[in-house]
């Protein structure tokens, strides 16, 4: 007998308790010093509870023998009754021996029981199918059983039956949980952050315990793009070193196999031929003998109609064969790694996209710095030249376009800033390095320059601020602009005898700015995209208005990066209020 214990398995059977009864029945009400129920596992038959002294459970317990030597030798038994017995005297010189032999002399006696002799009883199913068999050895009294002993033992074999259906169905019933578990397991512990190279590490500790295998790995095919893995990677996030034709043979037979919808087992007994060569048969079976694998699950991953990938799982020579449970399982599972690996793949995609953003982004941040740059020195120029020219006595209309020229020009040189500004503040590369500023002493310094400009314009001013000192933490310069752009953009658009209000707060964390006027107010479509680049007001009282449309996107950007917020409310015709919250400043 091929006797075969598989390192890790777990060899518990669910009833093999009530079948170790029935076999402790036989020898103690039967008289046989050995009784052992064994069930079928595909091809093989594995001894799952055994009766007699230790040394010979040892020997029996959890052994697998194939059918094939098993059915060969019942060929040549009598039967009586539901019992095969097999004399020894009727069996072969050649004949394989299979099984435990007792090391035992047989009696004196005309029907005396040989250690050649064999005696079991298949047990069947409901539709006739074989489901193990009760074998019965070295009987007490050293005979072969008589008649009253024989009915007794067809009792016990008639009980190991239904208890054997019991078994196996409890076994499957187990299995399935556990393979439904492991499924469960795969999609908890893969999330759609993770990127398809991840997906095996996130999976593969419930994909190995929950199908007993020793080993793992998964292939994800490149995406439509040309992206993705295109490699295999194994539980430990380690690559396996497949030789490049047997990654294509795969590939090949996973797209096979997820149209067919079927898992194949892949062994030197299965070499899943249908869409393989026999050349790729013997590159795939050498090539598991030298990673010492004695098979292979093969799952092809999906997802509708697209084959995505496939997994592989492996199991040691002589291990248990995979049940027909395990692989429909498995075909499950093959669904949910689909979805998964779906999801990661939009997720890198989507990551992609950001990358290529932010490289936009920042390519178009140079972009406007080099351009502004380029811009200032020929401004400059022309705005030098220009102060010369008003110097000179000319003719009034030569004197009204050097005036035009030099409003276009001082225009331009704003624009120029702006864009420089606004470059800078855009770049990741300059983050922002926040110390202490006090709000109160901005807004003085920003009206000392500006409010003239709004009195002369008969705009009322007034500033509200609480006893304490409202600080925030930030980049002093930046935060001036913030207040200069904000107070600017509200008297440009305050028409005389109207009012624009600087208020100060603190709130919670938060150290508040509020700019309040009683200008033209915005229209809610307009708020919308109010702090895009270059967009002004559809509003044509606005538009009337000269300004670079930058203003707030620049205040915009500025308070983003000092991680605060812009807000804005507004009704037209009743005025604005732009409300900017930085982070707070701890005071000792």
């Amino acid at each position: 007998m091929s006797e075969r214990a598989w390192p890790g398995a777990d060899t518990a059977t669910p009833g093999a308790d009530v079948l170790t009864l029935i076999a402790e029945g036989v020898t103690r009400v039967v008289g046989f010093q050995v009784a052992a129920v064994g069930l079928v596992r595909g091809d093989e038959l594995e001894t799952v509870a055994v009766a007699g002294d230790e040394a010979v459970r040892g020997a029996l317990l959890g052994s697998r023998t194939p059918l094939t030597f098993i059915l060969a030798e019942l060929e040549l038994a009598e039967r009586w009754g539901p019992l095969l017995f097999v004399p020894h005297e009727a069996l072969p010189d050649d004949l394989h021996v299979w099984g435990w032999v007792p090391d035992t002399v047989p009696i004196d006696a005309p029907d005396a029981w040989h250690p050649m002799d064999a005696l079991c009883a298949p047990l069947h199913g409901r539709d006739g199918e074989l489901l193990g068999m009760l074998s019965m050895d070295v009987p007490e009294d050293g005979r072969r059983p008589g008649p009253e002993a024989q009915r007794v033992l067809a009792a016990y074999a008639d009980q190991a039956a239904r208890a054997a259906l019991l078994a196996l169905e409890r076994e499957q019933l187990a299995e399935q949980v556990r393979l439904a578990s492991a499924a469960r397991q795969i999609v908890r512990n893969a999330p759609a952050h993770l990127g398809v190279d991840e997906v095996m590490g996130a999976s593969a500790d419930a994909l190995m315990q929950g199908f007993r295998a020793v080993g793992a790995w998964m292939q994800i095919f490149d995406d439509d793009d040309g992206h993705g893995t295109g490699r295999i990677v194994t539980a430990d996030q380690t690559e396996v070193s497949l030789p490049g034709r047997l990654v294509r043979v795969a590939e090949r037979a996973a797209r096979a196999a997820w149209t067919q919808q079927r898992v194949d087992v892949v062994s030197h007994e299965h070499p899943f031929a249908p869409v393989l060569t026999e050349r790729d048969v013997t590159e795939i079976v050498d090539f598991l003998e030298s990673i010492r694998v004695g098979a292979l699950l093969f799952v092809p991953i999906g997802a509708g109609p697209e084959a995505l990938g496939n997994l592989v799982l492996t199991r040691p020579p002589g291990a248990q064969p995979w049940s027909d449970t395990e692989r429909e399982a498995a075909l499950d599972i093959g669904h949910d790694l689909g979805r998964v690996v779906l999801n990661a793949r939009s997720f890198e995609r989507e990551h992609r996209l950001i990358e290529e953003l932010r490289a936009l982004d920042v390519y178009k941040g140079r972009l406007i710095a080099t351009v502004s740059h380029e811009l200032k020195n020929p401004l400059a120029a022309i705005v030098g030249h220009l102060e010369i020219l008003q110097d000179e006595e000319t003719e009034p209309l030569v004197s009204a376009s050097v005036a035009a020229i030099d409003r276009g020009a001082r225009r331009l040189a704003r624009v120029a800033d702006d864009l420089l500004l606004l470059a800078r503040v855009g770049d990741p590369a300059h983050p922002v390095v926040p110390r202490p500023v006090d709000l109160a002493d901005v807004v003085d310094d920003v009206l000392g320059l500006q409010g003239h400009v709004l009195t002369r314009k008969g705009i009322e001013v007034v500033v509200e601020k609480p006893d304490r000192a409202v600080v925030a933490m930030a980049d002093l310069e930046e935060i001036e602009r913030v207040v200069t752009n904000l107070v600017s953009n509200a008297g440009k658009y305050t028409p005389s005898g109207g009012r624009v209000t600087v208020c100060l707060a603190v709130e919670d964390a938060e150290a508040v700015l509020e700019c309040t006027d009683t200008g033209l107010g915005i229209s809610p479509e307009d708020q919308e995209q109010l702090f895009q680049e270059f967009f002004r007001s559809t509003n044509p009282l606005a538009q009337a208005q000269p300004g670079t449309g930058l203003g707030l996107s620049i205040v915009h950007r500025i308070v983003a990066r000092h991680g605060g917020r812009t807000e804005v409310e507004s009704r037209l015709g009743e005025g604005s209020t732009f409300r900017v919250r930085l982070p707070v400043a701890v005071t000792g």
